[in-house]
């Protein structure tokens, strides 16, 4: 606003300026100095007049007035052109006419005809706004809005009153506020600032009018700020205004958007079900269920009821679907969920599932398919497509998602969609180039491999794509339920659509990347080391890789050396302890089977353990990490069991001393009976130890 003001500002002149400009000054080279400084001295009167020569307003003078009166002329000047009123266009043609009856060359003069013209436009722009109806009380509404806008500027008590005025001034009038970029931000703050029952008068007050609220502008923010504010009765007020409108609002490019994010963030799961049925057919926006009665959008349920209405059904979502697509208005979870509820509907291998993959893989920039892999049926949706697909459908697919694939690994629904593409594709070397270079930057110098593995790592779901292939489908490594259905549904699925055994598939990916993940660890474990994820990382992968592990077992090895009682040493933190214990085992123990299974070739770690920590056998026996010891003792295939033993025994007293353990207060201050018996700390490790003894 302030440039196109600057620009009304500037003086006009006429042709007899120009030749005079034209003409070399009198007096020589000095004249063109002394006229350059006229020039500057005009410019900074009109600058001035502009910042500060505006109306007295309710809050008295400043810039930020003269701005906002800039702001309310503008949008004053493009209603009334709508209202068949004075036009800018007229105005601007008003302020370049010549001043009349002075001198043409006379810049002052010029200058001051500018000001004097713009001062009356900005004028007739006040009156015409002040004019229209509620002008006054929109404009006073605003200078408060322009006080409260700024939290920081205004004091609490100050605060109230300007509230206690503004919902004085919009009481009984909000819908006279709300259709308009300037006057709805005065209802948004009355929303941020105001008690609940303040914020309850405003929705109620706008009942009726939701959907046009969705469809505005600047409207449309307001629904998604009473949404958030208000409580349950609040929101299915305004969430059933939209009940049997869901196939044009989602077609709306203003009203999509707020639809979506009431769908996905505010709407219970009853409301979705009203909502998602409507793409099913005419029928389902006409007739609701009764609100006692829970609605049901799975289609699958409502096609076994009414198998005579399948094929309309199928027909009005398809095309639905296929409108959105088209449009490019692929971000949608409504659109996902409704994806998924079709797809789920066709038979494999029908013309339906067919001219369904095609509708997906049609999507040339690919925006629908990097879309889909970031809500939760939109990835089932991808997975699904890749289990059924053929395998030149599987290489368009993933090909999409080239320069995605960190994005996706350490996303919540992503990293289904590379779980799936490891477990169906049939191409491992297509999977493995695609997924781990980009993921660990292979390209890249040591440095950044480590940062990008350690991120990775640490990350809930991007560990999962690095270890699954190592580890395979353990409870550990799914902190949900919601990983493990899905590959139990596509396992079902590829039993049919893939050729290659899994397990030849699984060794063969393990093998492609484990040089990438051995040669990181053997770099610098340390960091890893730190945390209880980055420590079963480093237990997975020296366990499960394929290839040479010397250098990385000698560095995780290094990890150990030292005193044990030192500050910060590894000993003393319980999740570096069991790595120590799980690699000196040399395999991983079977809970169901009750055995330990031993990789092949053995790992050796516990040889290379033993030279670091030789030296203070004593220390970690009767440590924290006693039980790294006892594996070690117990371990097959360990050179120096003998002297261990031999030189845990000279110091058995202290294993005695460790095993029948120390009292210690108790930490609990809350129970005085609890706090007065002391605890007794002994050491399982060190016992176990001197058993073997």
């Amino acid at each position: 606003m302030a440039g196109v003001k600057r620009k009304q500002s500037e003086p006009t002149r006429d042709a007899g300026d120009k030749k005079k400009r034209a003409r070399p000054a009198a007096g020589g080279k000095d004249a063109k100095p002394a006229k350059l400084a006229k020039k500057k001295q005009s410019s900074e009167e009109l600058i001035e007049s502009d910042t500060t020569e505006s109306d007295t307003g309710f809050y008295g003078t400043s810039a930020q007035d003269g701005a906002e009166e800039a702001s309310d002329s503008d949008v004053s000047m493009e209603s009334d052109s709508e209202d068949g009123g004075v036009k800018l266009g007229g105005d601007k043609k008003e302020s370049k006419k010549p001043a009349s009856g002075g001198d043409k060359g006379d810049k002052s003069a010029g200058g001051s005809n500018s000001r004097e013209a713009h001062q009356k436009q900005k004028q007739l722009a006040k009156e015409r706004k002040l004019a229209k109806p509620h002008g006054d009380d929109i404009h006073r509404a605003k200078k408060i809005w322009e006080r409260l806008r700024i939290k920081s500027a205004v004091p609490k008590d100050e605060r109230q009153k300007l509230l206690t005025e503004l919902f004085g001034i919009i009481t009984g009038r909000v819908q006279d506020f709300v259709f308009k970029h300037d006057s709805t931000r005065v209802v948004q703050t009355a929303l941020k600032y105001g008690t609940p029952a303040q914020r309850k008068m405003i929705a109620t007050e706008l009942k009726g009018t939701y959907k046009s609220l969705s469809e505005s502008r600047y409207a449309k923010f307001l629904v998604g700020k009473i949404l958030v504010g208000g409580d349950e009765e609040t929101r299915e007020m305004v969430i059933s205004e939209f009940y049997g409108h869901i196939k044009r609002l989602i077609n709306n490019p203003e009203a999509s958007w707020i639809l979506d994010d009431i769908y996905r963030g505010m709407a219970n799961k009853q409301q979705k079900a009203i909502m998602l049925q409507e793409w099913y057919g005419p029928e389902f926006a006409l007739f609701k269920s009764k609100k006692t009665e829970e609605t049901d959008a799975t289609l699958s349920n409502i096609l076994e009821k009414t198998p005579e209405k399948r094929q309309p059904i199928m027909n009005h979502l398809k095309n639905l679907i296929n409108q959105l697509i088209q449009k490019k208005m692929t971000g949608f979870t409504m659109l996902h969920d409704a994806m998924l509820q079709y797809f789920l509907n066709t038979k494999p291998g029908t013309e339906e599932a067919t001219d369904f993959l095609e509708l997906i893989k049609g999507d040339e920039e690919g925006d629908l398919l990097k879309n889909l892999a970031f809500t939760k049926n939109g990835a089932r949706v991808v997975a699904l497509a890749l289990a059924y697909g053929t395998a030149k459908d599987r290489k368009n697919l993933l090909k999409v998602y080239k320069g995605n694939i960190e994005i996706m690994a350490v996303d919540q629904w992503g990293h289904q969609v590379l779980l799936a593409a490891l477990d169906v594709v049939d191409d491992t070397v297509l999977t493995t180039k695609l997924i781990y270079p980009e993921l660990l930057s292979t390209t890249s110098s040591m440095e950044v491999q480590q940062e990008k593995l350690l991120n990775l790592a640490l990350d809930k779901g991007g560990r999962i794509v690095l270890l699954y292939p190592l580890s395979g489908p353990t409870k550990w490594l799914f902190p949900g339920n919601e990983d493990q259905a899905l590959l139990d549904e596509i396992h079902e699925i590829r039993k049919q659509t893939s050729k290659k055994d899994p397990e030849v598939r699984r060794k063969e990916i393990v093998r492609a990347y484990s040089p990438s993940l051995l040669s990181v660890v053997a770099a610098d474990p340390s960091a890893l080391a730190e945390s209880s994820f980055g420590c079963q990382f480093i237990t997975e992968t020296l366990l499960g890789a394929e290839g040479d592990k010397t250098e990385a077992v000698n560095a995780v090895a290094a990890l150990a050396a030292g005193d044990p009682n030192s500050e910060g040493h590894i000993s003393q933190a319980s999740h570096g302890g069991r790595m120590l214990k799980s690699l000196a085992t040399g395999g991983h123990f079977d809970p169901q089977t009750k055995q330990l299974t031993l990789v092949d070739p053995p790992l050796n770690f516990h040889n290379a353990l033993y030279a670091n920590i030789k030296d203070h056998l004593t220390e970690w026996a009767t440590g924290p990490s006693s039980f790294v010891v006892v594996a070690m003792v117990e371990a097959e295939g360990f050179d120096s069991k003998d002297k261990v033993l031999k030189a845990l025994k000279k110091d058995k007293a202290k294993l005695e001393k460790a095993a029948q353990g120390t009292e210690q207060n108790s930490k609990d201050k809350g129970d005085k009976k609890k706090a007065e018996k002391p605890v007794v700390s002994r050491n399982a490790g060190s016992r176990i130890l001197l058993e073997k003894l």
